[in-house]
Order: structure tokens, then C-alpha cells, then sequence
């Protein structure tokens, strides 16, 4: 189960260009999540006609989320392919369902064209989004684990989630030239495909790094690769960790489509900002998740991940109504950067410590299987529900600032799992996943 002494070292060059071969995939994942946040309106009337705007956008919302069902499906089905038949292979599998999802919604006609069989195509991609999304972060995350340097896992796992922050920044600066060189009508009738248009071309390229990926040794020396149905009863038997894995996740998950996927809309249609102001917001979130996730992988590395989880999960149930409250009480511009730039930090820090924790929790020989699972079932059932979530509890409570309820419940959820999952400390719950 470990790198046999014939297995030839991984350069650090070769690790640089594999942890960008690897990465490569989870922008196209991120870039096409964003615009479907960013775009919900304009997707909303497209393919949702409603006269109630807010019905369309939980409608438009209602779809994202229903395609991130398909995430604990594609994190068991494709998990146990790649526990079996090796890392890169799998990945490049990955990459061509999301490239099928992307272009059939990218391409699919409006609802005035076709009528109800718009809504369901651009179901059918998210659908396959999903599913290929299940595995994807799991699959790379445990790929930059086993090429990583002893000690740094936390720090080379980091860079999966730091990867998705490109995507978001390059979408923004689509999105921000878009809206100052076409006008808002045309964008709103058809403009608002160009982005993904633009995520189509990219496609080609992605593929080409990803089939230039090399399988890591320490897959190649492992004496046994599991049988797809030693792989399923084995994620059967380990169901409590993936239960709290999925716990420790939450956070992350409802921290990262709040302040993405959420936060255009929460700009223009709840805080009435300007379309440019919650661009230019997201943009430097991008650019601060970027930086965050690898300081906190590498910090979790030194002071380990029980005080990370514990001290970023305690401040975001402490500050994220009153900071919501103070940002909505009088919108601007500064105000909501400032309060972005505080869940960026939260996220960041609390991401790049908890995607090389789920590594080392979850059984090796089932690590794609079990880490994705329980990622799958975060995003599924909580992260990818943010922004269905903040518009309902908004809408029935009359409290703009209540979808931090939302994020408190993620914190609970955080805390109460690190506490048992290291509750014999760190190396009593690396030894368990050993053994399981």
C-alpha cells in the first residue's frame, strides 16, 4: 500500500506540472457553476418564464440544486472506477461527462423556441454536471495527496480548491467586460451564453492536460486494487466517517456558493447594488480564496486540523448574522466587499485544512470512493442548496440578512464533527482510517 522502493521519485517539476494537469478539470466545473449564479436571471427568463421573478429564480436555483443530487451517485459509481482502475483514467472520464453537460446547456434553445423541453435539457445538463462533479474534487484532491511531500499534505491538497478560484476570476472579468461593452438588453436576450460559449472553446485544452497526466506511484504500487463491489461494501462499512467527513464539509460548501454562485444575485436583486459592484465583489473574492486555501492546507500542516476546523467554524457562528445585519442595513459598494472578504477568509482557511483532512480520515484503499462521497453529500444536500436556501429564507422571513442562519447551521455541523472526528486526537483518527 505504500511506494515501493522501485518507484522512481516525483520530481518537483513534474509535481508543479501535475498539479496543474490535475487542477485543470475543476475550471471547467467552477467556471460553468459560476456563470449559472451569476446568469440565474437572465437562465430564469430563458428557460422559466414566470411573471414572479423570485418564483423563477428558486426555479432556476431549484435545477442547480437538483443537479448537485446527482453528486452523491457520481461520487459512489465514479469513485469506486477510479479506486479501481487508477487516477488519471478516471479524471479524463470526469472531464468529458462535465464537457456534455457544459455544452447542452450552453447550447440548448429558450423556452420560447421549444417550450417545455427547454427546461428539462438544461435539467439533463446539470444533471450530468453533477454527477461528473461528484468525484471530480475527490478524485483530484486524493491525486495532489499522493504526489505530495511528507508533511505538506494539507498544503498540495489545497491547491484542488484554490484552482476553482482561477475559474471564478476569469468568469468575473468575462462577465465584467460583457456587461461594459453589450448592452443589458442584448445580455439579457442572448448575451448571457457568450461566457459559456467562451467555457466551450476552453474544453479542447482541458483535455490535452488531462491526457497528458501520469498516474501517481503510489496508486501504481498498491499490491491491491479493490473490485468495484469491494469498493461499494467497503463505503457501506465506513458510512459513519463519511457522515462526519460530509459534517466537516459542510462548511466549506455553504461558505463557497454564498460567497460565488450567490452573491451576484444576493448584490443586485436583494442589496440593489449594480451588476459591475457585485462582479467586481466577487472578482477579489476569487482572488483571496486563491490565496487563502494554500495558507490554510499549509497551516493545518503545522498546527494540525482539529484548531483550524474548530477556531474558523466558532468565528463564523459568532459573525455571520451580525455581519449580514450590518451589510444590509445600508448597502454599499465597501460594505458588502468588506463582509466578503470575511467569508473569503473563512472559506479559504477552513477549505485548504479540510481537503487534506478528508484524505487522511477516509480508508486508503477506498479514498476516491469515500472522500467524494462524503464531499458529495456537503455540496448535494447543503452547498449547492445555499442559494435556494438564502432566497427562500429571505423571501419568508423578510430578513435579508437570514441567510446566515443558513451558514450558522453549517458551523454547528463543523464543530460537532471535528470534536468526534479527532477526538482521540489527530493521529488516533489517521490510524483508524488505516485500519478501516
Amino acid at each position: 500500500m505504500t511506494p515501493s522502493s522501485s518507484s522512481p521519485p516525483v520530481q518537483l517539476k513534474s509535481r508543479i506540472g501535475a498539479i496543474l494537469r490535475a487542477t485543470s478539470g475543476n475550471f471547467l466545473e467552477q467556471f460553468d457553476f459560476f456563470l449559472f449564479g451569476f446568469y440565474a436571471r437572465y437562465i430564469a427568463a430563458a428557460f422559466f418564464p414566470s411573471h414572479d421573478e423570485t418564483a423563477a429564480l428558486l426555479h432556476t436555483f431549484g435545477v442547480f440544486w437538483l443537479g448537485a443530487l446527482m453528486r452523491p451517485v457520481g461520487a459512489i459509481v465514479l469513485g469506486a472506477y477510479i479506486d479501481r482502475i487508477g487516477r488519471r483514467q478516471g479524471l479524463i472520464v470526469t472531464l468529458s461527462i462535465m464537457a456534455i453537460g457544459t455544452v447542452t446547456i450552453a447550447f440548448c434553445p429558450a423556452y420560447a423556441t421549444i417550450g417545455v423541453a427547454a427546461p428539462v435539457i438544461v435539467l439533463i445538463g446539470r444533471l450530468l454536471q453533477g454527477f461528473s462533479a461528484g468525484v471530480e474534487l475527490g478524485g483530484v484532491s486524493v491525486y495532489l495527496s499522493e504526489i505530495a511531500t511528507p508533511g505538506n499534505r494539507g498544503f498540495y491538497t489545497s491547491f484542488q480548491s484554490s484552482s476553482q478560484q482561477v475559474a471564478i476570476f476569469v468568469a468575473a472579468i468575462i462577465g465584467f467586460v460583457l456587461s461594459e461593452i453589450v448592452p443589458k438588453e442584448v445580455v439579457a436576450a442572448w448575451g448571457w451564453r457568450i461566457p459559456f460559449f467562451i467555457g466551450c472553446l476552453i474544453i479542447p485544452v482541458i483535455f490535452f492536460l488531462r491526457r497528458t497526466l501520469e498516474e501517481t506511484p503510489e496508486f501504481l504500487a498498491m499490491k491491491h486494487h479493490p473490485t468495484t463491489r469491494e469498493v461499494f461494501a467497503s463505503a457501506a462499512a465506513n458510512w459513519r466517517i463519511i457522515v462526519l467527513g460530509m459534517m466537516i464539509a459542510v462548511l466549506t460548501t455553504t461558505t463557497f456558493y454564498f460567497v460565488t454562485v450567490y452573491t451576484p444575485t444576493f448584490g443586485r436583486t436583494v442589496l440593489k447594488l449594480t451588476s459591475r459592484d457585485a462582479l467586481l465583489v466577487t472578482l477579489l473574492v476569487a482572488v483571496t480564496n486563491f490565496i487563502w486555501n494554500p495558507v490554510g492546507g499549509a497551516l493545518s500542516d503545522r498546527i494540525g486540523r482539529r484548531p483550524v476546523f474548530l477556531g474558523i467554524a466558532v468565528l463564523s457562528l459568532l459573525t455571520a448574522y451580525p455581519a449580514l445585519h450590518w451589510l444590509v442595513e445600508a448597502p454599499t459598494f465597501g460594505k458588502m466587499l468588506a463582509v466578503e472578504m470575511m467569508f473569503s477568509f473563512y472559506f479559504g482557511v477552513y477549505s485548504g485544512t479540510m481537503l487534506g483532512a478528508l484524505v487522511e480520515i477516509v480508508p486508503k484503499h477506498v479514498r476516491t470512493t469515500c472522500f467524494s462521497m462524503a464531499f458529495a453529500l456537503a455540496a448535494g444536500l447543503f452547498g449547492t442548496f445555499t442559494p435556494f436556501a438564502s432566497t427562500w429564507l429571505i423571501e419568508h422571513t423578510n430578513d435579508k440578512a437570514s441567510p446566515a442562519f443558513w451558514l450558522m447551521c453549517a458551523a454547528v455541523l463543523g464543530i460537532i464533527a471535528a470534536l468526534t472526528v479527532y477526538r482521540g486526537g489527530e493521529e488516533a483518527a489517521k490510524q483508524k482510517a488505516l485500519a478501516g
